[in-house]
């Protein structure tokens, strides 16, 4: 394993006590400082993998590796200083009663004085564009506002390693690209290594360079979105579809015939694609 490899998953399965298989022969890398997708339907295995990757979930079969070592060898201490998880549903994850104590509760329980417990919740505040919100009542904040909050308690901890499940879940069109961006804006100036589990096809193409499909627990496809993303039945056969803008085209090239070069996965692809075909 080279230096640049954060987690590294090797013939990963885990089956739950009542005999559920829900992963089976996984492999997967995540690379210092990359953003990936971990793309699936609902039941694919999603969440079991990120537990899994996070030591949540230790009773599995193969490697997981966190920089090198075992993840199960571990100390909980030494694997949250690196990595968090955060959950699909915000109100499992925020239990304190004050926006300030819940992202307080992490840099508290790993020793640090006062002042720098402070200056944590502070700047990752900042970084989630939640300034001035630290009075705040939890029960109080939208339901895009806790998901960023989650999101704080983690920087605040000084994790590098970011596992999200289903972070844009339960957002408006809005509140997606700006979860979005906020992830791509720590991942590019902060240099946080991040993994997101989603089904959310139309944002993939916009955000991730790289992407893992789950298909009933096991890794079917990886790599570029352009290479996982095939014809309309070979999506359906995994539960999931083409974005809006690649199905369109492809439909326009094989139902209708018309000459487009490629299937564009982006607005902006598309557009230049229609561009050429009108000037040709």
């Amino acid at each position: 394993m080279d230096d640049l490899t954060r987690l590294s998953v090797k013939k990963v399965s885990f089956k739950y006590p009542g005999g559920t298989q829900s992963l089976s022969d996984i492999d997967l890398e995540i690379r210092r400082g990359e953003f990936i997708g971990i793309l699936g339907a609902n039941g694919s295995g999603k969440t079991t993998l990120l537990k899994v990757m996070d030591g949540l979930l230790k009773d599995c079969e193969g490697s997981v590796r966190l920089d090198g070592r075992e993840i199960r060898e571990l100390a909980p201490k030494e694997i949250y200083r690196k990595v968090g998880l955060i959950f699909q549903n915000s109100d499992e994850q925020l239990f304190a009663p004050t926006v300030f104590e819940d992202v307080a509760f992490g840099p508290v329980n790993m020793g640090f004085s006062g002042d720098e417990v402070a200056f944590r919740v502070k700047q990752a505040l900042k970084e989630v564009d939640m300034e001035g919100y630290g009075k705040r009542s939890i029960h109080h904040l939208s339901f895009g506002e806790k998901k960023r909050i989650c999101l704080a308690g983690l920087l605040a901890m000084g994790q590098e390693i970011l596992l999200l499940d289903e972070p844009t879940d339960g957002l408006d069109p809005i509140g997606e690209y700006r979860m979005m961006n906020l992830l791509m804006r720590l991942n590019k100036e902060k240099k946080i290594t991040i993994a997101m589990a989603t089904h959310r096809v139309d944002l993939v193409p916009l955000f991730l360079d790289r992407l893992y499909i789950l298909s009933r627990g096991r890794v079917v496809r990886q790599g570029s979105p352009e290479d996982v993303f095939t014809t309309p039945d070979e999506m359906e056969e995994m539960r999931l579809r083409l974005p809006q803008i690649a199905e369109l085209i492809y439909r326009l090239k094989h139902d209708d015939r018309l000459p487009f070069d490629k299937v564009p996965l982006t607005i902006g692809e598309a557009r230049e694609e229609i561009i050429r075909l009108v000037r040709k």
